[in-house]
């Protein structure tokens, strides 16, 4: 249905458990460890298409950092795994020792769309429809990437890598914006952020295009790309098996540069992950 009919050379499967935001952290711990074990002999030995994310009780780190340490060696796995709602903001301290093993071990860490952090899954309180937590993922991206930039992570780790996915990208250009403007005026407050935050994004966080924005002139779109200057950091997705998944003949505009194109279907991935 997928590697075969679209001739993909390799897919990188995101399996979204629940384990890492277990409140029993030992059992957390021990679900992370058989899930990755699962998917090695369920689906990355018998198929050598397909790469894994490393589950990870991602709320004790030093239990994330053991499972990271354990199962990286296996050349299956290409990045770690979070849900993007947290208990708390991606940038404090409780999750640096999961980004100091990642980093250890060469691998991304994969942010994926979900969770719920244990509190209300919108800044303004819970939702009363599906379609509301759909439309609005990217509000759940954006104080995170915000988080992350201004307490100085990736001048603690400045070869971290991260990935943020099924957020969309078109809120990147004016976050990026928001958060140069106000770390020029505020910036004495985080002496730890020493680079312009558009500069860090550009430098150490890839993005799928996965829900693609799709605005009705595709003249619109390509303004977008022009704006957030990633190309080199945006990577296809298919959002693969779920009902609106993408296909890679229709997830772009018409008129789209064929090397653009190629980079974001193909050598992108290809130089984060290392295949």
């Amino acid at each position: 249905q997928l590697l075969d009919e679209w001739g993909f050379e390799y897919g990188v499967l995101n399996c979204l458990i629940g384990a890492g935001a277990q409140l029993n952290q030992e059992f957390g711990g021990a679900f992370s460890r058989a899930v990755n074990d699962w998917q090695i002999a369920e689906w990355l030995d018998p198929e050598p298409r397909l790469k894994g994310s490393i589950i990870v009780p991602y709320e004790t780190g030093d239990l994330a950092a053991e499972e990271i340490d354990r199962v990286a060696r296996h050349p299956g796995y290409v990045q770690v795994l979070f849900a993007v709602r947290t208990s708390e903001p991606m940038g404090r301290r409780k999750y640096w020792p999961i980004y100091e093993a990642a980093q250890r071990n060469d691998l991304p860490i994969g942010v994926h769309f979900g969770g719920a952090g244990g509190g209300p899954i919108t800044g303004s309180g819970w939702p009363s429809h599906y379609i509301e937590d759909h439309g609005g993922m990217p509000q759940s991206f954006q104080p995170q990437i915000a988080s992350l930039i201004y307490e100085g992570v990736f001048e603690r780790f400045p070869n971290l890598k991260f990935v943020m996915i099924e957020g969309g990208f078109g809120f990147m250009p004016p976050l990026m914006w928001r958060l140069d403007r106000a770390w020029e005026l505020m910036g004495d407050e985080i002496p730890q952020c020493e680079q312009r935050p558009s500069d860090t994004i550009r430098k150490h966080i890839w993005m799928t295009t996965q829900p693609v924005e799709e605005p009705d002139k595709p003249e619109h779109f390509h303004q977008l790309l022009a704006q957030l200057d990633m190309n080199d950091r945006l990577m296809f997705a298919t959002d693969y098996p779920h009902w609106d998944f993408d296909a890679p003949d229709q997830c772009f505009p018409a008129g789209m540069d064929s090397d653009v194109k190629q980079a974001i279907l193909s050598e992108n991935a290809r130089g984060l992950y290392g295949l």
